[in-house]
């Protein structure tokens, strides 16, 4: 368990070396358009912190994960026991050791084998609001503020050329964003000009199939005296 301990305890510390030297790097160089700085720092300068971090790391473990034995053995206890001075497993240090290592390894698997984007990859999803009988279109693209929330993360649909539509004798408004992560938290809202911001939730898996056809049309979460109508469909990209 020593070992493991140890060897974890020097791993943790070479991964923090570099990657916490090579974001230093990034940050201090500014923006770099083409990736090249971050990759450099990630690649060329990143492993000499790994080496000092790798060293730093079994010196912690050294100092602080091994605890020494100082109190004399009381009596009555068994000829085998550690003698007074013998170093025994910090308990502290060994939990944090393991938990770090358990919060890694579960990012790990989440990163990479589970996966936090679609399994379609980039998805499109069309969106088509119809107001009500005699409101009328806004008359500029600005005036049209829509934003989609994906899990923790907020996005501005985009307004195609023909973003100004109608159904009948009502208006529409049509427009797309792009959808890209694994979530069962997806809304979208609409702001117009003197009309308080609607929002409706998008009922979709949180690992969804492009949708057969557009759902059918409904009202936003909140009344109001709007009543601005929503459906949409989901495609996929490839």
């Amino acid at each position: 368990m020593r070992i493991i301990l140890g060897i974890l305890s020097g791993l943790l510390g070479a991964l923090a070396g570099w990657s916490g030297l090579a974001a230093l790097v990034v940050m201090l160089a500014g923006p770099d358009r083409d990736g090249g700085i971050a990759m450099g720092a990630f690649f060329d300068i990143g492993p000499i912190g790994g080496v000092v971090g790798l060293i730093a790391g079994v010196w912690l473990f050294v100092r602080f994960g091994l605890v020494r034995n100082t109190a004399p053995a009381p009596a009555g206890e068994i000829p085998d026991a550690a003698p007074p001075g013998a170093s025994r497993l910090s308990f502290p240090f060994a939990v944090t050791v393991l938990l770090v290592v358990a919060g890694l390894g579960y990012r790990g698997w989440y990163e990479l084998i589970r996966s936090p984007n679609l399994s379609h990859g980039f998805m499109t999803l069309q969106v088509e609001f119809r107001l009500p009988p005699g409101m009328t279109l806004p008359d500029k693209e600005e005036d049209v503020h829509i934003e989609v929330e994906e899990a923790s993360g907020y996005a501005n649909a985009m307004l195609p050329p023909n973003w100004r539509a109608h159904d009948g004798d009502r208006k529409a408004i049509i427009s797309t964003v792009s959808l890209m992560y694994k979530t069962r938290h997806r809304a979208v809202s609409l702001t117009l000009p003197d009309v308080p911001t609607q929002r409706w939730s998008i009922d979709l898996p949180s690992d969804p199939d492009p949708t057969p056809g557009f759902s059918p049309w409904r009202t936003g979460s909140e009344p109001s005296p709007a009543r601005i109508e929503m459906h949409f469909r989901l495609s996929a990209d490839r």
